[in-house]
């Protein structure tokens, strides 16, 4: 096994996987937690936030921790499972200490953290060692001058503020998973959550709230001004954004709906004109739509559309025109298998699954349920009485509506 090293810097920490002795991947981690007492003291590394299977996050004490490298974490496997709760005298280093504004006090250089790196004392504690601050840019420069010094020479580490920034943590959060972005988001305290939220660009947010709890989605939403909030709402997909829509006050989702852009708001107030956990509720209005001359090539084209989720782009749907929903009559459905073994000037339409059958707007979600399973599908296509296309329910829309309230908060326990 390899050795920890000398320094370890506590955002490279950041969704690294920890392992138990055995090899067995028991969670990720999310936060350093620490004890500032004094500027002048080295603080304490309590331990580490993980987060287990379940997204349920959990305190693992640095005295389980067993040896850190560039790409894992280990521990004596002995962990307790009960939920991460910040205690007062403790300070979460990516979640507050990040983006706070210090001086370096031999040189007088002010400055914001953007790192900070801990290191075992003789007597084996984990302690905060060094940090790295980076200056203001000044003129054409956009990025300012970076600098690590050690904690002593660091002043404003051990006071809170109002007004902190958060380009750091926002630099952090995008380079992980819009689910994990979500779970640390859900976690800030308050003023930082709000900081978070104000410096997310509109798609990430949009991103991000997807995949939060309805009590986070509406609290965010309403601290919002409602042009903003109207932008996020256009960013979300078309489902999800309905069902945030649904949860806030008539008059206010009312005054979003006229702010978004007008197509955007049709599809949303279309999706909420079905009865709750029906097909047509739960379904995406934009699923991959092609003309019958399409060929092959075209439909793998639009398949790899990076923005899909594997289950839109599991299937492509043959209509005639208007291709947008509701589309002209639905022809059929092309699976990508079959597509992926076709040559690329075939036609589209001539290798069409006839066989599976259509949902209709109004089914339930235990007949959504069965549909899927009975012909071992992601997604199916919704279609009205005259059999034009209204859209597509995937199997994690279904999975949404089928798990019990809270569920992005419990603990999914492994076999």
């Amino acid at each position: 096994m390899s050795t920890t090293p000398p320094r370890v810097y506590a955002a490279r920490l950041v969704g690294l996987p920890i392992f138990d002795p055995q090899g067995d991947q028991v969670g990720k981690v999310r936060d350093v937690v620490v004890t500032v007492r004094t500027e002048a003291t080295q603080p304490r590394v309590l331990g580490l936030v993980a987060e287990v299977f379940g997204r349920r996050r959990i305190f693992v004490p640095m005295t389980r921790v067993t040896n850190i490298d560039a790409g894992q974490v280990y521990t004596t496997g002995l962990l307790n499972m009960r939920r991460f709760e910040q205690r007062s005298t403790e300070t979460l280093v990516i979640g507050q200490m990040l983006d706070r504004n210090v001086r370096i006090t031999p040189t007088g250089v002010s400055g914001t953290v953007y790192d900070v790196a801990m290191e075992q004392a003789r007597n084996r504690d984990w302690v905060l060692s060094r940090v790295a601050v980076q200056e203001p840019g000044k003129g054409l420069r956009r990025r300012g001058q970076t600098h690590v010094v050690e904690w002593r020479d660091v002043e404003g580490l051990s006071r809170r503020e109002p007004t902190q920034g958060a380009t750091h943590l926002v630099h952090a959060l995008n380079e992980m998973r819009p689910a994990d972005a979500a779970n640390m988001i859900h976690d800030l305290p308050a003023e930082r959550r709000s900081a978070v939220v104000a410096a997310l660009d509109d798609e990430r947010l949009a991103d991000v709230l997807e995949e939060l709890p309805e009590e986070d989605q509406v609290e965010i939403l309403s601290h919002l001004d409602s042009e903003r909030a109207a932008d996020v709402l256009e960013e979300m997909s078309a489902d999800d954004a309905a069902d945030l829509i649904a949860e806030l006050s008539p008059e206010t989702a009312e005054t979003l709906l006229q702010l978004m852009e007008p197509e955007e708001a049709e599809d949303v107030r279309r999706l909420m004109s079905y009865v709750q956990n029906t097909a047509g509720a739960m379904m995406t209005p934009e699923p991959v739509i092609l003309g019958p001359q399409a060929t092959v090539a075209d439909a793998l084209a639009h398949v790899r559309n990076p923005d899909l989720t594997p289950a839109l782009a599991a299937l492509v749907y043959v209509c005639r025109q208007p291709l947008e929903t509701p589309t002209g009559r639905l022809i059929g459905v092309a699976h990508i298998q079959r597509l992926l073994r076709e040559p690329p000037s075939t036609l589209v339409a001539g290798v069409l699954d006839e066989s599976m059958e259509n949902l209709r707007p109004e089914a339930g979600i235990d007949e959504v349920a069965a549909h899927l399973a009975t012909y071992n599908l992601v997604a199916a296509p919704v279609v009205d009485e005259n059999g034009h296309l209204l859209g597509a329910v995937t199997v994690d829309d279904l999975l949404d509506h089928m798990l019990p309230e809270g569920w992005r908060d419990r603990t999914v326990r492994r076999g």
